[in-house]
């Protein structure tokens, strides 16, 4: 018992360093992982009966550095099609079009263009599409009277609803959880629809409660988005049938994947193919440079993540270990409850937890905390992989720590933590019900 509440401790210190910016969440993630199976007991170097290694460097450090490899796979070769998303232009068109259809209706606007964000974002990947994207969607927005707060919190809420869709992010919760992708596609799916209920509660609310008229529209400081300039290595979309076929690019993995029962990766290599196939302009060479640049600056948009992804299976593999959880198991089945309406109780009330890399994050400090939980007796897999994933809809649209947040905020002229508490009761109320589902469920 002394050993667990020294790890509490431990980690509590972590948490209060990565919450007041002190130390990156993947740094902290690391020190987290071998400071835990330290305090724990775990050695530097050993072997087990059977002369398996168990010590420190050999697994929590050296297998735990590449427990996450197929969800980094996935990331990967998600972000190179997303940059061939970006680069052939189609994310410009399909926001275009989406603007068109809105005319100088905000409500049609609004709707139309979180329509097509969360497509997009089924695919795209990292800070610079974040950036391309918002730099088009966010003005439009504003230009026809929505409030720059309102505007960014529209584009952030549609990301998210995108990601309930996002294959890369499925592959990474089968590997946290080791779950099947057709348990990730069902649970998926029934989020994606509560999302979406709440980015049109959202808008409709705030429509009312700033008393914009739905054919409103006036004239802002805020540049067109026809004078937008295209970003490096972004092209005008190619016209005419080509250009409608390039447009389905963000589609094909996704229906692949849902309706072919394809794997991940594949469905990623065959949208790639199909972007370039019906983008293909120029040589061969020419064709095949645009092709590995995407390549190559899709794995920069993705670096932070392929780096978090590293911590995040370090931390698993040390409270996986049989000697820490032994440790923290006997706390964790204490705190933790397991029938139902405790099971909501405390996932709904600590549901803010998720905020700040926190103990609830899927992608922070949680990340050991759902481990523990998934390897251990105390809850069914499915039940802490609905809990997190519900959870992780407040991460994604609300924690000041995200990039795409700190961006949006930066852009619109707001505080990050203010836009956050703005916006915290739609998503606190989006990951509640996504726990309640997950009860009714999984318990």
């Amino acid at each position: 018992m002394v050993n667990a509440i020294f790890i509490i401790v431990f980690f509590l210190i972590l948490a209060a360093l990565v919450i007041t910016r002190k130390l990156p969440a993947f740094i902290a993630l690391i020190v987290m992982g071998v400071g835990i199976a330290l305090i724990a007991g775990v050695p530097l170097f050993g072997q087990d009966d059977d002369g398996k290694a168990i010590g420190v460097l050999e697994t929590v450090i050296g297998s735990g550095a590449m427990m996450m490899s197929a969800a980094m796979g996935a990331v990967l070769f998600g972000a190179w099609l997303g940059r061939m998303v970006t680069a052939t232009g189609v994310s410009r068109k399909l926001i275009n079009v989406a603007a068109e259809l809105g005319g100088d209706r905000p409500l049609i606007v609004a709707l139309c263009l979180s329509a097509v964000i969360a497509l997009l974002w089924t695919t795209l990947a990292g800070l610079g599409s974040q950036i391309m994207l918002g730099s088009i969607a966010i003005p439009i927005l504003i230009a026809v009277g929505i409030p720059p707060i309102m505007a960014g919190s529209i584009y952030i809420l549609a990301m998210v609803l995108g990601w309930n869709f996002n294959l890369a992010q499925w592959a990474s919760f089968m590997n946290i959880f080791g779950c099947t992708q057709d348990q990730i596609r069902q649970f998926a799916t029934i989020l994606f629809f509560i999302n979406a209920v709440v980015v049109i509660a959202y808008i409709l609310i705030e429509f009312k409660r700033k008393g914009i008229r739905y054919a409103f529209s006036a004239p802002v400081d805020a540049k067109p988005e026809a004078e937008v300039q295209l970003v490096e290595g972004e092209e005008a979309l190619i016209k005419g049938w080509r250009g409608v076929f390039c447009c389905l690019g963000p589609l094909v993995p996704i229906v692949l994947v849902m309706l072919l029962k394809m794997s991940i990766i594949p469905a990623f290599i065959i949208g790639i193919i199909w972007l370039t196939s019906f983008s293909a302009k120029g040589s061969f060479t020419k064709v095949m440079s645009k092709l590995v640049k995407c390549a190559y600056d899709g794995i920069q948009d993705v670096a932070p993540a392929i780096f978090l992804f590293v911590s995040i299976g370090i931390v698993y593999t040390a409270v996986t270990h049989p000697t820490v959880k032994a440790v923290l198991s006997p706390m964790v089945t204490a705190i933790v409850p397991t029938n139902l309406i405790g099971y909501i109780l405390f996932f709904v009330i600590l549901a803010p937890l998720a905020l700040y890399r926190g103990p609830l994050n899927l992608f922070g400090l949680g990340s050991g905390i759902a481990a523990m939980l998934a390897t251990g007796n105390t809850l069914p897999m499915l039940a802490v992989m609905g809990a997190f994933v519900a959870l992780e809809r407040i991460q994604a649209a609300g924690c000041p720590t995200n990039t795409h947040n700190v961006w949006v905020c930066n852009f619109i002229g707001e505080d990050v933590s203010l836009v956050t508490w703005k916006f915290l009761p739609y998503i606190w109320a989006m990951a509640g019900v996504g726990v309640i589902v997950s009860a009714i469920l999984y318990l």
